[in-house]
């Protein structure tokens, strides 16, 4: 039996080289890389080796059977899912957050100082965002358990206000949910909680063509629950329109109001890095908690977000995720463990990608990544205006296009569209439905989106729009 394990080892050097050389490759090579294939196209079936392959045997399957299929998800023209590209810095953070292998947990006493990394990428964080330092925060996944995390705490707190402990006790009872146009990971999140999506009192938006909450009505409905306390669910920045709520009229109600406000800013909270558009979250300082993810507009590798609680909430955040029958983790407010303070206890370093590529770039960096990106998808926007075989189903407000067919008529060949369009390999995008259209979504989120790549992509929308007539 051949020791691959230990030959491995000895090999390292030459492995990682491999790799290295391939991923320079790839990324030296993104922008011509497909963004769509079909997977029925990948070869073989692997078995179960008895003695394995050794990891060079195992790359050159994997680049046999794999590779040639990968698409170019951080490349410039995969406008899906609000996907960003991650930067050269946050790819080195990402290694080295593989190759040290930390467990992030404690960030007192003994023990590695992973933890105290992922502290001070928040405080950097927050600085980016311009947000006060009296939140605590910690990087998850994505914005589903960003707004699980953030959403556990409001239930901590809602139980509180009504005199029961709901992490100890378990959910009994109705518990308001207010929201207008909130994301699918926040009503997923309300699922997982036991909250239940069926308790959401819908606000209507402030207008036709918005998808923010509108301010009236949810006084009107705050005060039909008499006192009641609730949870607000707010936007910065909705999916099909990037709409955002008013936080400063939403902050006055709060003032008079008892509710728990949060904010998810998935990639919307990043028009704070411009100077430009910060004043579309004015006032969200004020919420208690807030979602941003970082593997959309921070340009990081993926399952990387963060949430932020005021730190006023900290002992509710350790009754809602204690490790409390684990005395060997120590008392979980006197010694800091982000195992009392977030729903993984396994965590590999995510906060590394962040601190780099923050480190690196600085605020400059990220206001012009922005920026960039917004001129860009005002660029596109005008493209679609001015043609005879698009239109706009929303203003351009940020960064994000939701767009249909301008023939009426051919409403149900949107779809066809969208399929012939992403079949190209040459962009991605994401179908959608808006105000009884529907239409597709271009999200720009990307640092190496240019000009060259706009024009590429209309004039392949055009292309298949003559093959369709």
């Amino acid at each position: 039996m051949k020791e691959y394990l230990k030959n491995d080892s000895d090999q390292i050097d030459h492995i990682l080289e491999m790799i290295k050389k391939q991923g320079t490759e790839f990324l030296n090579n993104i922008n011509e890389r497909m963004t769509s294939v079909d997977n029925t196209l990948i070869s073989g079936k692997a078995d179960l080796s008895e003695s394995g392959f050794g990891t060079e045997e195992t790359l050159r399957i994997f680049n046999e059977r794999f590779e040639p299929i990968m698409v170019g998800s951080s490349g410039p023209r995969y406008l899906g899912f609000v996907t960003g590209g991650s930067t050269p810095a946050s790819i080195a953070g990402d290694w080295l957050a593989t190759i040290y292998d930390q467990n992030t947990q404690s960030a007192k006493g003994q023990g590695d100082i992973s933890a105290n990394v992922e502290l001070e990428t928040i405080k950097i964080l927050l600085e980016l965002l311009g947000l006060p330092q009296n939140f605590l925060g910690g990087f998850v996944t994505g914005a589903t358990m960003s707004n699980f995390t953030c959403m556990a705490v409001a239930r901590q707190w809602l139980g509180k206000e009504q005199g029961r402990d709901i992490a100890k006790e378990g959910i009994s009872g109705k518990i308001n949910i207010l929201t207008a146009t909130p994301h699918s990971s926040s009503i997923k999140s309300l699922s997982l909680l036991g909250i239940g999506s069926s308790n959401i009192i819908k606000i209507k938006t402030a207008g036709e063509d918005r998808e923010a909450i509108g301010i009236t009505d949810l006084e009107d409905q705050i005060m039909k629950l008499n006192g009641e306390p609730f949870i607000l669910i707010s936007s910065g920045g909705t999916v099909n329109t990037v709409d955002f709520d008013d936080f400063n009229a939403i902050h006055q109600l709060k003032e008079k109001y008892n509710f728990w406000w949060h904010i998810d800013a998935a990639f919307g909270g990043f028009a704070a890095c411009s100077e430009t558009y910060k004043h579309l979250v004015d006032g969200w300082e004020n919420a208690d908690s807030i979602t941003v993810d970082c593997h959309k507009w921070l340009n990081v590798p993926y399952e990387s977000a963060v949430f932020f609680v005021k730190e006023d909430y900290k002992i509710l955040q350790v009754e809602t995720f204690q490790n409390s029958n684990a005395p060997y983790l120590g008392d979980p407010l006197e010694s800091f463990s982000y195992l009392n303070f977030l729903p993984e206890n396994s965590r590999r370093l995510k906060a590394l990608p962040a601190w780099f590529s923050i480190m690196a770039y600085g605020k400059k960096g990220y206001q012009d990544i922005v920026e960039n990106n917004i001129k860009r998808s005002q660029q596109f926007g005008q493209l679609i205006k001015n043609s005879n075989d698009f239109k706009l189903l929303a203003p351009v407000r940020l960064n994000t296009i939701c767009f249909t067919l301008k023939d009426e008529r051919k409403q149900d060949a949107v779809g066809k569209f969208l399929e012939m369009l992403n079949g190209t390999g040459k962009v991605f995008m994401t179908p959608t439905f808006y105000n009884g259209h529907k239409g597709i979504r271009a999200a720009f989120v990307n640092w190496r989106t240019g000009d060259k790549d706009i024009q590429i992509i209309f004039d392949v929308m055009n292309k298949i729009i003559s093959e369709m007539e």
